[in-house]
């Protein structure tokens, strides 16, 4: 089992933590060999950003995602350069208010991310909100690995707004499964 997942998005959405919360969660957590790779451009904030994740139950011999099982599209302009040419059976998450595609298609789980993370009380937890969903709606790391992962990556003080933030995108997409299975 060899899951290549690719995230991106904007610098400044989290990018890069929300590939190494996920990628801890599986090599510690899991026990499952994991690797990160990432990358941004030269701006601080608002400039292109990707991490990619390796997770096998078998050496990681090569890193790099060549053909990704799963795309977390966090941004129009991550939309525009890695969701348009995808192979069969690739499953993406996109935030629906910055990758307005609208979801027809069995491969594609939207969820108002950014929106969310507002509501709980700032954009900057969006990352978190679209970690619950991924764990809700791709099942390749554990849920209990990635609140560890995550409680062991944020801020002292932040572990209750993360906790919501997580559950949040986790309810959200179990909901949303329940409706692709009806």
């Amino acid at each position: 089992m060899r899951k290549e997942i690719r995230i991106a998005g904007l610098g400044g959405q989290g990018v890069v933590l929300l590939g190494f919360i996920i990628a801890q969660a599986a090599s510690i957590y899991d026990r499952k060999n994991a690797t990160l790779i990432q990358d941004y451009g030269p701006e601080a904030r608002g400039g292109a950003c990707r991490a990619e994740v390796v997770i096998s139950e078998e050496a990681v011999l090569y890193p790099y995602v060549v053909d990704p099982s799963i795309l977390v599209l966090m941004s129009q302009e991550a939309y525009r350069k890695y969701g348009t040419k995808l192979g069969p059976g690739v499953k993406m998450l996109i935030d629906k208010d910055l990758v307005p595609l609208g979801a027809g298609t069995d491969s594609v789980y939207a969820i108002p991310a950014t929106r969310f993370a507002q509501e709980l009380g700032g954009t900057m937890v969006a990352n978190v909100v679209m970690l619950g969903f991924f764990a809700a709606t791709t099942e390749v790391v554990s849920v209990e690995a990635l609140k560890k992962s995550l409680l062991a990556s944020v801020p002292k003080g932040s572990e209750d707004l993360n906790i919501h933030a997580f559950e949040r995108g986790y309810s959200h997409g179990r909901e949303l499964l329940k409706g692709h299975r009806s």
